[in-house]
């Protein structure tokens, strides 16, 4: 799956990243890291769950990590086929099926 979404940021001509914060053996990392001049818009996580419970906390940790450092609030967790919304430190996590993203731009 994440090979599939970075073949289409590419398509897609979107500056991006793969984010890890150094220094910590067990530093988090966020998938993609979505920039368009200079600035950073959107980051991404790829998992392929089914359903909210599957969701690994990691996951979300790294996004609220980074969401903080990087002054981003643009959160997305891509998955095999659920949508939802999880809200986690006053941040807004949205879970968006593959199909769904691929479709829109």
């Amino acid at each position: 799956m994440e090979n599939l979404v970075a073949i289409e940021l590419k398509r897609r001509e979107k500056e991006f990243y793969y984010w890890k914060e150094y220094g910590k053996s067990e530093g988090q990392e966020v998938d993609f890291l979505i920039k368009e001049n200079n600035i950073i818009k959107e980051l991404i996580q790829v998992s392929y769950i089914n359903n909210i419970d599957e969701i690994d906390r990691r996951e979300i940790r790294s996004l609220i990590k980074a969401s903080s450092l990087l002054n981003c609030n643009d959160l997305k967790i891509i998955t095999w086929d659920l949508e939802d919304k999880i809200i986690k430190d006053n941040k807004e996590i949205k879970l968006i099926p593959l199909w769904k993203w691929l479709l829109n731009r």
